[in-house]
């Protein structure tokens, strides 16, 4: 199997972008189900972001974290989706949310190299958040397992695009890791 070269990922990564322009239909229908979940993710800066810096973090630790941080992230995230729908009440969600953000772009920004074990740690406390947040934003008449696998679906990508987003450079990441903070820390701020 030929490994796949990097104009192909940075072009997929792209593409992922575009996800929404599939809704082509039209109408006062919400979106529920597979579609659902699979928006919820790019309609909100701090899950789109979050997404994107786990990916970018797990990309910029390499090795096992490239895919173990990602793995954490999805799985702590389906399972903080189950809590919502079971009506378990998590508190600080938005707060966490926002949280999340600048924790990411702040270890992105610092480049410091983590274990494993502490990155998945990180990316699935985090995630327990996000995947509640979508959870709670489920439309009652949408099928839990399809509403989740759109969302996974959607982070997965998500997740992709930070990993191809490491290949602009090590200077080009930190300056993400930077915006990125600092959008964390006025999300943090309310402003």
């Amino acid at each position: 199997m030929k490994p796949m070269k990097h104009s192909r990922t940075i072009t997929l990564a792209t593409l992922c972008l575009f996800v929404g322009t599939a809704f082509a239909h039209t109408g006062d229908h919400t979106a529920t189900g597979f579609a659902g979940g699979l928006a919820h993710p790019f309609m909100g800066l701090d899950h789109l972001l979050a997404m994107i810096a786990a990916g970018l973090w797990a990309a910029q630790q390499g090795g096992r974290a490239l895919w173990a941080v990602p793995a954490a992230f999805v799985g702590a995230m389906l399972l903080g989706g189950v809590l919502a729908w079971s009506g378990i009440a998590l508190p600080h969600v938005e707060s966490a949310i926002a949280l999340s953000v600048l924790v990411l772009g702040l270890l992105i920004a610092s480049r410091g190299q983590w274990a494993v074990t502490a990155g998945m740690a990180i990316a699935a406390v985090f995630a327990l958040f996000h995947g509640y947040a979508h959870g709670l934003e489920m439309p009652q008449a949408a099928s839990p397992a399809l509403y989740a696998l759109g969302f996974v679906l959607a982070t997965l990508c998500l997740h992709g695009m930070g990993i191809a987003s490491s290949l602009i450079g090590r200077h080009a990441v930190r300056l993400a890791g930077i915006g990125i903070a600092a959008t964390g820390l006025a999300l943090v701020l309310g402003v």
